[in-house]
């Protein structure tokens, strides 16, 4: 646990004080040195290293880290370990799509070159994504599952259990698009597809508030 309540705390006074000695101290003392550390486990963890150029990388994802530091607002409910990880993950994976862009540019040209016949096609998930979906389903099952209290009537318990089902079931599942999904439904509730996404939008804006917290790193 290198990021402790200790690194923390400096970051809420980083935050909250003018004193721009203080917010210096703060910074070089604390906050530098565990968002360096930060920032090197993240990208050892989701395997960022893949990425060229990437010491270049771990400095330059470290000094944007600086520059929105102030942005960190601790009443919002989130600890700053939680919101500056997302923000660095988030950071990185920008970089991975960029770079693989660049690929899909780069790449059939090259290929073209030494024999038109061969194509080249990677619309896959790279490993960073899919970690970071991963990460986000065990992050959303959990939330889901507080839901339960406020889906007690029986048509919106029915719906909540369903797709509770589903999700838990989502491996098996061999067709996964909306209308299979709106057929499970059908057969697992008895009810019809209007009543089904009657109950479903109750769920769609639990779900839009989860994902804005994601997004915020306040998950």
């Amino acid at each position: 646990m290198y990021f402790t309540q200790e690194h923390e705390d400096a970051i809420v006074k980083f935050c909250s004080v003018e004193d721009q000695k203080i917010k210096n101290d703060l910074y070089r003392n604390m906050i530098q040195p565990v968002f360096s550390q930060m920032v090197d486990k993240i990208v050892f963890t989701y395997r960022f290293t893949s990425l060229p150029d990437i010491d270049d990388l771990r400095d330059e994802c470290k000094v944007y880290l600086t520059t929105i530091l102030g942005k960190f607002d601790p009443a919002k409910g989130s600890k700053a370990f939680s919101y500056f990880s997302v923000v660095t993950k988030n950071w990185f994976i920008h970089k991975v799509k960029k770079h693989k862009k660049k690929l899909e540019r780069e790449v059939p040209l090259a290929i073209a070159e030494l024999d038109p016949n061969l194509h080249f096609v990677d619309k896959g998930e790279t490993y960073q994504e899919k970690a970071i979906r991963q990460e986000m389903m065990i992050n959303l099952k959990a939330e889901m599952a507080t839901w339960k209290v406020d889906f007690q009537k029986e048509k919106e318990k029915k719906v909540y259990d369903a797709v509770m089902m589903l999700f838990d079931s989502a491996e098996d599942i061999e067709i996964f698009n909306k209308k299979a999904i709106y057929l499970y439904l059908r057969e697992l509730t008895g009810m019809s597809t209007k009543q089904i996404v009657s109950q479903l939008n109750k769920m769609r804006k639990k779900y839009r508030d989860f994902r804005e917290n994601w997004d915020n790193g306040e998950i």
